[in-house]
């Protein structure tokens, strides 16, 4: 079994987090976990992330000093839950505007940009979790040639719809905010609709395939 490590978070919340690697496998038991979760009495919201789950605790005074335990052995008995999959394309203009680091993820990778766009837009994706804003995919499967680091200067302004890289996750920004990640395209689709319900376009489990789109069409 995958080695895990819990630790409190605050006055009301208790973390566990798994140790590398990420995988499909690790990730669907994270979502079996909080299936089950979600319906105790002893918790108020489950927050699953890639390789970890937060938990708030309904009782923190009287159940946070055994939270560490109870949620190890929640995760001992845990399994894995397959969700529903949807299979997603996400129209994409990569290079120029668009995607304005697309040569420094080309300079790192040693490959040429358009060998880039070919890698990126090869493989096939599978959302981990929504986070850091409202629709904003983690997605697991990115090309190892592809991985590359964050900006060293964050932009202040990262324009909503940016595809992005950052280390060896790649993802869509669904609103303007400032951000890290090298910007290869852009899409037009709309990630995140507070008229909508649900709101957020993607969810755990969907599969995505980003298709290279000529510019002026994204």
């Amino acid at each position: 079994m995958q080695q895990a490590r819990c630790y409190l978070l605050g006055e009301r919340a208790v973390v566990l987090e798994l140790a590398p690697p990420v995988s499909l496998g690790s990730q669907q038991r994270i979502w079996g976990l909080a299936a089950t979760l979600s319906a105790r009495p002893e918790v108020t919201e489950v927050i699953p992330g890639m390789n970890n789950i937060t938990v708030l605790l309904s009782d923190p005074q009287s159940t946070a000093p055994d939270a560490i335990e109870w949620m190890q052995f929640w995760w001992e008995k845990s399994e894995a839950l397959e969700l529903a999959t949807r299979r997603i394309e996400i129209p994409v203009v990569y290079g120029g505007q668009a995607g304005p680091d697309l040569e420094v993820v080309a300079r790192h990778s040693g490959l040429s940009p358009q060998q880039v766009v070919e890698a990126h837009a090869a493989a096939e994706y599978q959302v981990f979790f929504i986070g850091f804003q409202p629709g904003f995919p983690y997605l697991a499967g990115l090309d190892n040639r592809l991985h590359t680091p964050r900006r060293a200067e964050p932009r202040v302004a990262v324009p909503a719809g940016s595809v992005g890289i950052g280390g060896s996750q790649t993802g869509v920004y669904p609103l303007s905010t400032p951000g890290g990640w090298q910007l290869i395209g852009h899409t037009g689709v709309a990630l995140f609709d507070p008229q909508n319900r649900p709101p957020t376009w993607l969810r755990p489990g969907d599969s995505v395939r980003f298709i290279p789109q000529k510019e002026g069409i994204c």
